[in-house]
């Protein structure tokens, strides 16, 4: 589901004043990382993701991990992506 420009830009902004959840370190995308994001965007549908390792691949992993959780990729700014999925339990 891709998400439309105005959408894209107001989850962007409610994002700022969020701290990162999940973080991806030296293992990379592990199957721990994916299950991390899988359970904040039930819980808080828009979520932060910190790269703290392979910082010179965040917008491919950023990807990557937008395809295994079948969330949108709002935004990546740094070494930092935000991630949205309408939450099923609302």
């Amino acid at each position: 589901m891709a998400l439309e420009s105005k959408t894209r830009a107001a989850l962007r902004s409610r994002a700022q004043n969020l701290s990162p959840v999940v973080m991806v370190g030296h293992d990379g995308l592990s199957e721990g990382v994916i299950e991390a994001l899988n359970k904040a965007l039930d819980d808080h549908e828009l979520v932060k993701v910190r790269f703290q390792d392979f910082k010179e691949n965040t917008k491919t992993l950023s990807q990557e991990l937008e395809k295994a959780t079948g969330s949108d990729l709002v935004a990546t700014t740094g070494f930092t992506a935000v991630f949205y999925r309408k939450s099923q339990n609302k």
